[in-house]
């Protein structure tokens, strides 16, 4: 009578935990799908940390050697000007020298001049400031008939930067996400579970409309919270 007893105890208490552990189951499985998709922002303005700022130059003549003795003349009072402006020789290198042959297509009404050459000055630097006062002083050489092109629209501004910006605004824009995520959760009256699925986004650079040399970069997140 005992035995019968104990074993039925026993079919019992195997019935309640087998019926709990299929609620739980149930639930959970319910529950699976409960979740919230949010995103994060985090944005920074940050200066350019290096340039390249090209100056093109050329000289028209009729004989290639004595072309070729100008235009050094010419390149070397760039190059003046330059340093003169406050760069280093080392931050100036010379560019390959174009040679155009003005009268290899003309027969008839060949143009003035038999020969231009064309080369360039490329300043590379991370004297950001120095270069962004610099641009549009070229024009001082125009007094002496030299014409060189190297406004703004020319000059590379770029930011070597974002690995070290990376983490800070992956933390802050996942910690974004979250607070939206939270008020959602607090909206709809449950609790914000763990995060089920997150997204790091990628990371944009963009240009200032009116300051090129001043850069503007971007990254959204996509975080999938849990709702309990």
């Amino acid at each position: 009578m005992k035995n019968n007893v104990f074993a039925g105890a026993l079919v019992a208490l195997g019935l309640c935990l087998g019926g709990m552990f299929i609620y739980l189951g149930i639930n959970q499985f319910a529950n699976k799908d409960r979740a919230v998709t949010v995103k994060g922002l985090s944005t920074r303005e940050v200066e350019s940390d290096y340039v390249v700022w090209p100056l093109s130059y050329g000289w028209k003549g009729q004989d290639l050697p004595s072309l070729y003795e100008r235009l050094e003349q010419v390149t070397n009072r760039v190059k003046k000007h330059l340093v003169d402006l406050g760069f280093e020789e080392g931050d100036i290198r010379q560019g390959p020298i174009d040679v155009t042959d003005n009268w290899a297509y003309y027969s008839d009404h060949r143009p003035e001049y038999h020969y231009t050459l064309r080369t360039k000055l490329i300043v590379s630097t991370n004297k950001v400031q120095l270069v962004v006062k610099s641009v549009g002083k070229e024009s001082e050489l125009l007094k002496e008939g030299i014409i060189v092109e190297g406004g703004e629209w020319s000059v590379d501004y770029q930011f070597n930067g974002l690995p070290e910006l990376k983490p800070l605004m992956i933390e802050e824009a996942t910690r974004n996400a979250r607070a939206v995520a939270q008020k959602f959760a607090d909206d709809a009256q449950c609790s914000l579970g763990s995060i089920r699925r997150a997204n790091q986004g990628q990371f944009s650079i963009e240009d200032d409309a009116y300051q090129p040399w001043v850069k503007h970069v971007r990254v959204v997140t996509t975080v999938d919270y849990f709702l309990e």
